[in-house]
Parts: structure tokens; sequence; C-alpha cells
């Protein structure tokens, strides 16, 4: 009986392949004993296979992402990937909220994201810059507005800008210029109504949007300067004293990172977003389309 090694298999198993050494047994002389030998090595071969492939099918994970988005997204984007997991059950979304500037500062430094989707253009226009996306994966995704919101147990009459410098207002909540898109927006409506200067005075920074949601939902301060879709998370909590026209449309655009370690399935979730399927989601949290 002389024992033989034929070539290795390989395996498919999701994305990789696990070779496979498997013996073969020739038999010299041909004898009763010796085709019950061969039966039980062919056999032992199919357990092989067997146990193979289901260590492969236990080892393959699910294609996971990382989804970085703007703080104004978060009750509408855990929705999204609660459905998009549903759809596809081999998909897994992590998701990380926070300032669009936060973020982009995260991913400078390093932070293994798959998909970024920013509250302005000039977040995503820096990450552009910085080699940090695929611009041509870039996409308008929502639209939404900028309000002055007040506690629902105000008694204050805030009708226009104008009346922040009233006496009675004291603190207003205003993401930080520096790296929250609301702030940013906030200061150049401010600016151009030369009202920058005596509300910045009662200003009471904030790290995102909804940090001056809860300022203003708790009583901390007399106002505040939020989206348009934030007034429905807290509704019971806070009213909106009137809208804020900007001068340019408050736009989120998404795009895919250059560094994604799953850039077909990050294509396959901003696929999602724009489709009905996301928009509908958009749409029921307020936000408007692109």
């Amino acid at each position: 009986m002389i024992a033989r090694f034929q070539p290795p298999a390989m395996v498919p198993c999701r994305n990789r392949y696990i070779t496979v050494y498997i013996s073969t047994v020739s038999i010299s002389t041909p004898s009763i004993q010796g085709v019950i030998s061969m039966k039980n090595i062919s056999f032992r071969k199919q357990l092989l296979a067997l146990s193979v492939l289901s260590l492969a099918a236990g080892t393959a994970q699910a294609a996971e992402i990382t989804v970085s988005a703007a703080a104004s997204l978060t009750n509408a984007f855990k929705e999204i990937a609660q459905r998009y997991e549903a759809k596809y059950p081999d998909a897994k979304v992590q998701l990380n909220f926070g300032a669009s500037g936060a973020l982009l500062q995260q991913m400078a430094k390093g932070a293994p994201v798959d998909v970024f989707a920013s509250a302005d253009q000039a977040t995503m226009d820096k990450a552009e810059k910085q080699d940090l996306i695929n611009p041509k994966t870039r996409h308008n995704f929502a639209r939404n507005t900028l309000v002055l919101i007040v506690p629902a147990d105000s008694t204050q009459s805030l009708d226009k800008l104008a009346d922040l410098k009233k006496a009675s207002i004291q603190k207003i909540a205003i993401g930080n210029p520096a790296s929250v898109p609301v702030g940013n927006y906030t200061k150049d409506v401010l600016e151009d109504a030369r009202l920058w200067k005596p509300v910045s005075t009662k200003a009471v920074n904030t790290q995102n949007v909804r940090q001056s949601l809860d300022y203003v939902a708790r009583g901390e301060v007399d106002a505040g300067f939020v989206y348009g879709t934030d007034t429905y998370v807290m509704k019971d909590k806070v009213k909106t004293a009137f809208e804020v026209p900007t001068k340019t449309p408050i736009l989120y655009p998404l795009a895919i990172t250059k560094d994604s370690a799953q850039p077909e399935e990050a294509r396959r979730f901003q696929a999602f977003v724009l489709a009905p399927e996301g928009q509908e989601v958009l749409a029921k949290f307020f936000f408007k389309k692109p």
C-alpha cells in the first residue's frame, strides 16, 4: 500500500480560500480487504471535506461597515440601519454620531470609517481636500432648515432675530461654529443681520446640535438654534419660535471614504439611503429631498 498526496485543494470561504490537503492511497494488490480500505478512506475524505466546508461557513463573518453621520441624523439613520440589516442579513452597520467637524477630525486621525454623512457642504469639501473621501461617490441625500427654538413653557415673545437682543434673553445655545455646521449657519445668518456681536456674548457653545436641543429642552438656556428636524425629537419639551432663512440651502452630502475596508458594502448602503426606501425613512423624520 503506497500513500500519495494530491495537490492542495482550494475551498472557497467568503472572500478567502482555505487550503485543504487530501491524501489518497493506491493499492498494489487488489483484494477484498483493499477494496474495503479504499471505501473507508473515501468515506473519511468525504467527512473531511464536509468538516472543512462547515468550518468555512462558521468562520464567514457578516460584512461590517462603520457609518459616521452628523448628530442631526441620529434617529433617521438608526432606523435606516435597522431596515438595511433586515433587508441584507449578511450586513452589519456600526453607527457613529457627532458634530460633522468632529467626525472629520476622527477620520483625519485614522479612525476606520466606510461612509461619511455630513450636515453641510463645507465639511465634506474639507474631507475631499484632505483626500479622505472618494469624490465620485459624493451625493446630496437630504435637506434641512434652521430654526430658533425655546422651551415649551417659555413665555418669551420671539418673532425675529433682533428680538435676541432683549435683556430677558440671557443665554442662547449655539453650536460651536468651528466644528458644528448648525453653528456655522447660525453665525452666517447673524453676521448678515449685523447681530453676531451682541448675540455671541449670550452664546452657550455646544458640541453638536443635539446638545443645543437638550439645553433648550431642560430650560438651561432661553433659546437655541437647531435644525427643523430636531424639534420633532422633543416636541413636547421645545417649540419653534420661527424659521431662520439661510443664504444657502442646508444640504446633507454622503460619500464613501478612500480607506473603506468594505467599499462594496459601503456602496450598497449608500445606494439604500438614496433609494426610495431610505428616502422614506428620512421623510418620516421630516427631512426634505435635496
